[in-house]
């Protein structure tokens, strides 16, 4: 009886084990990322944000709460000009693969800054620090300072630039965010 037990108990995992491999339980799609391998070492990516389409999230000076309600903020940081965004990030197929957050700020004692954090889902995110003044052809530069899981071993650079829409263009909206991100394995060759 003892034995009867135990072959039932194995042939019945292994059922469960073969019905949960054969049909699983979630079925999540993870769009192929879209890489380019740089001439000079490394590898670039491009994300896109569709103004005003994509944003999710936004709080900035002029309205009641330049942050979210309810988002506990530390003192003191409110005082000078704030705008933090949270946007649905596209890749070059226009399918979107992650959620993007910016957050520009100047205190009235202290230099601007610009941060930004991309989270691809099963990929990782990576947190981009940029310079506050924009470069010639309105871009704007940064450093990749810490990723997690795929991002993690990488170090390297974004560039940030606003495309406003044309008077011709069908797409709605009022433009978009380009953000172009090169990385580079860590001990790898530098740009």
């Amino acid at each position: 009886m003892f034995k009867t037990f135990v072959v039932g108990l194995l042939l019945g995992a292994a059922a469960v084990g073969g019905v949960l491999y054969a049909v699983p339980v979630v079925n999540q799609h993870r769009e192929a990322s879209i890489i380019s391998v740089r001439t000079n070492g490394g590898n670039a990516e491009a994300f896109y944000v569709n103004i005003p389409m994509d944003r999710i999230l936004l709080g900035a000076d002029g309205l009641a709460s330049p942050v979210p309600p309810d988002l506990a903020w530390p003192d003191g940081m409110l005082s000078g000009e704030l705008n933090t965004e949270l946007f649905k990030l596209r890749n070059a197929r226009d399918a979107v693969v992650g959620v993007a957050s910016r957050i520009a700020a100047r205190g009235p004692d202290q230099d601007a800054i610009i941060e930004w954090v991309l989270h691809v889902p099963a990929r990782g995110s990576a947190y981009v620090t940029m310079q506050p003044e924009a470069l010639e052809g309105g871009y704007r530069s940064g450093v990749l300072r810490h990723g997690t899981r795929e991002f993690q071993s990488l170090s390297g650079s974004m560039t940030e630039r606003w495309v406003a829409q044309e008077a011709g263009d069908d797409s709605p909206g009022d433009g978009r965010i380009e953000l172009e991100v090169a990385f580079v394995a860590i001990g790898g060759a530098e740009e």
